[in-house]
């Protein structure tokens, strides 16, 4: 019967999907078809004549046969197509009606509650076996210096040692090289230099399974080799310092637990051995070290609190506090004059030396106000001169410590870089003035106080959530809450721009000329891509836009904001100018968004993980899932759906985790997943079930914000939302 466009049992009941039709109207016979246009299609393109269950003997061929003849009769004018292309959907010499109906729904648990996914008429087969591909670890941009002391230094080699998330960089500036240590599976919080400046001991926080436990690492910075693990089981929450001893050749190693006992133990790591552990009861501890001249004593500093530890034979500790309550001071750093005395640097800008008397009682020896407001570091160098660096002022100030600590010359670094963390010399033992500056906006700058300091190495200072990758280039783009806009090509930084808005999204014009960012006051900015001038700032909503993302064809602009609207604006032909075209109205925060091939509807994710589609065209939400189970997706950045249900609730997991980012390859045939504790997980595409199995990679403690491939999916970026970095993967075969 040509025509035919609804199915209906003997009551009248009408036939919505072959699902119903296989499980609630199997024992029914006979059914009838009409000719009116129905108000949603619930399986595109397929209509059956009256059949007869059980009874009536038509074959297979025959059912096929009138389904490609109903398909060709479907009116072109229809304004919603529901389904994929011809090309791309049912063959006969493929599939059967019998081989449709037998697929299932996917049905997964996800924050308790059910969802079902239905399968579209044709699809890759399954391949449960994980990629060929494995992500190689290529690049780590920027510095931790945001949330963290004492985390620069310099090697042997000339290299730069420092962190970011769980990786420990070790960057050639003159080469433009990187390499990585990549044995902590959680965020690496301290590090420290071994005497022999060819060894780190470093610390990591603790993650949620046992083998994310915190410990601290002794490894090899020639070789990268891993040469002692201990603290398994020892620290509860993290290790937040860490320290080699000096006169025995740094056999003793410190660490520092950040529970609320704050337990401070000592170890002879070359035998495993506990020497001793004591509770220092401390609130915020900010560093901890051994002095210089006698390895049975360490000094801990923090909030309100400098306190000396006398280790005896015993094992036991002996306890002298410096500070006084009810001093509220946080001490944040502290190096040593070469007789032995302590130097300190303070919240409050004050530096202060510590002196011995002939009792053995500490007593201050001076204090001066050195810095406004908050001492970031201080770094002795080899011919006495004391350098600090100002938190808030971004000064570096150089001391002459053999006078009296009489001001030398001092330097202001741009507001741009931010305030001081960290100060290391570049040649150590060489006195000709030449420093690393590490920021607290997460930047690292090389120069000098007789010459002006240039940016080496930059990140983004705070939270970063937006990331884009060019439609032809190897080029991407980051967006974070610093207000700062980058466009990078592989390791090289291209531009940066400052703008009003803190961003939090992005997205390339298709023709690649035109970036647009989205902020969390609901601005939409538009940028010149090659030289990043900022051309345009429309105001979309009072919103955070989430989302963005252009049609296929570039001339339509969809924003998916925290207010659950999609916002439609046209888009020119450059990707310059945009004019608001329509509103689709929703309820749920937004958080995934993907355009169809032929830019008839969007499929949007809200925080809660529901699935959504829209049709762009009438605006309004399309109420039957497996009407759309045929649409084929321009992208699928949406972290839910039947083509990557295997990456929820897969038996290979370590625990649960919410899935946090999920994107696919050009090729179609790589899916990348990042969740909220850090995983990323490299599965084949599609993923169907839940024992897909997958290469995996843990670099990050919290949520990975966003995972995408470069365009000829030779590379990945990763992005770590809180903590702000940033990565570049390799994927390759070894």
């Amino acid at each position: 019967m040509n025509g035919a466009r609804r199915m209906y049992t003997v009551t009248g009941q009408e036939v919505r999907s072959f699902s119903q039709l296989r499980n609630e109207f199997a024992d029914i016979d006979t059914f009838y078809l009409g000719t009116g246009v129905a108000a949603s299609v619930s399986t595109p393109g397929v209509m059956l004549s009256p059949v007869r269950r059980g009874r009536s003997r038509v074959t297979q061929s025959a059912i096929v046969e009138d389904i490609s003849k109903q398909r060709r009769s479907r009116s072109k004018s229809r304004p919603r197509a529901l389904y994929a292309p011809e090309s791309e959907i049912i063959r006969t010499n493929d599939y059967t009606l019998i081989e449709i109906l037998k697929e299932e729904p996917v049905r997964i648990t996800i924050k308790g509650l059910r969802r079902t996914f239905y399968p579209p008429s044709h699809h890759a087969p399954m391949d449960n076996s994980p990629p060929e591909k494995k992500m190689m670890l290529e690049w780590v941009y920027g510095y931790r210096g945001t949330d963290s002391r004492k985390n620069l230094w310099v090697l042997p080699t000339g290299e730069l040692l420092y962190y970011v998330a769980a990786i420990a960089v070790m960057f050639d500036r003159d080469e433009e090289t990187q390499r990585h240590y990549v044995g902590h599976t959680e965020d690496i919080q301290c590090m420290d230099l071994h005497p022999s400046r060819e060894m780190v001991a470093s610390g990591q926080k603790a993650g949620r399974n046992r083998k994310t436990q915190a410990h601290i690492r002794i490894w090899s910075t020639q070789t990268l080799q891993t040469l002692y693990v201990f603290g398994m089981g020892e620290f509860e929450i993290g290790v937040v310092a860490v320290a080699f001893s000096y006169l025995n050749g740094g056999s003793y190693v410190l660490g520092i637990d950040g529970g609320p006992e704050s337990i401070l133990s000592v170890w002879q790591w070359q035998w495993g051995h506990l020497l001793g552990k004591v509770a220092t009861l401390q609130e915020e501890i900010t560093g901890a070290v051994f002095h210089p001249l006698d390895d049975n004593l360490m000094i801990t500093h923090g909030k309100g609190h400098l306190t000396f530890w006398t280790r005896r034979k015993d094992g036991f500790f002996e306890r002298t506090d410096i500070l006084k309550p009810p001093s509220r001071t946080l001490i944040t750093s502290l190096q040593f004059e070469q007789d032995g005395d302590v130097i300190t640097g303070d919240s409050d800008g004050f530096i202060t030396i510590y002196s011995v008397d002939a009792d053995g009682a500490y007593f201050v020896k001076l204090e001066y106000e050195a810095h406004n407001k908050g001492v970031g570091t201080l770094m002795m160098l080899s011919e006495g001169t004391l350098l600090s660096g100002g938190e808030k002022d971004r000064r570096i100030i150089a001391w002459d410590s053999l006078q009296n600590y009489k001001k030398i010359t001092e330097a202001k670094l741009p507001d741009a870089f931010g305030g001081v963390r960290s100060i290391y010399p570049q040649r150590p033992g060489r006195n000709d003035g030449n420093i690393y500056v590490g920021t607290v906006k997460n930047n690292i700058l090389e120069g000098s106080l007789q010459r002006r300091f240039n940016q080496m190495v930059f990140g983004h200072g705070r939270q970063l959530w937006g990331l884009a990758v060019h439609p032809d280039d190897e080029v991407f783009a980051t967006a974070g809450h610093d207000k700062n806009i980058a466009l990078w090509r592989k390791t090289k930084l291209v531009w940066t721009t400052q703008v009003s808005f803190e961003c939090i999204s992005l997205a390339f014009h298709p023709f690649g000329v035109a970036l647009v960012a989205g902020s969390t006051e609901g601005h939409l900015l538009v940028f010149n891509s090659e030289s990043g001038q900022l051309l345009n700032t429309l105001r979309v909503c009072g919103s955070p836009l989430n989302c963005i993302g252009f049609n296929p064809s570039g001339d339509m602009l969809a924003i998916a904001s925290q207010n659950g609207s999609v916002y439609l604006f046209r888009a020119s032909r450059d990707g310059f100018s945009y004019k608001k075209a329509n509103k689709i109205r929703g309820s749920q925060p937004l958080m995934q968004m993907d355009w169809s091939s032929d830019s008839s509807f969007l499929q949007t994710v809200t925080a809660d993980y529901d699935l959504s589609f829209w049709d762009v065209k009438t605006l309004t939400p399309e109420k039957s899932p497996i009407a759309m189970k045929d649409v084929k997706w321009y992208t699928h950045n949406s972290t839910v759906g039947f083509m990557v249900s295997g990456i929820w609730n897969n038996r290979f997991y370590p625990m649960n985790s919410m899935i946090s980012t999920v994107s696919r390859s050009a090729a179609h045939d790589l899916l990348i997943t990042g969740d909220t504790d850090g995983y990323l997980r490299l599965f084949r595409y599609p993923c169907l079930s839940a024992k897909a199995e997958y290469n995996e990679e843990k670099v990050y403690s919290g949520t990975i914000s966003c995972a995408r491939f470069l365009f000829n999916d030779r590379n990945l970026v990763t992005v770590g939302g809180t903590d702000a970095s940033l990565m570049l993967w390799q994927l390759s075969e070894e």
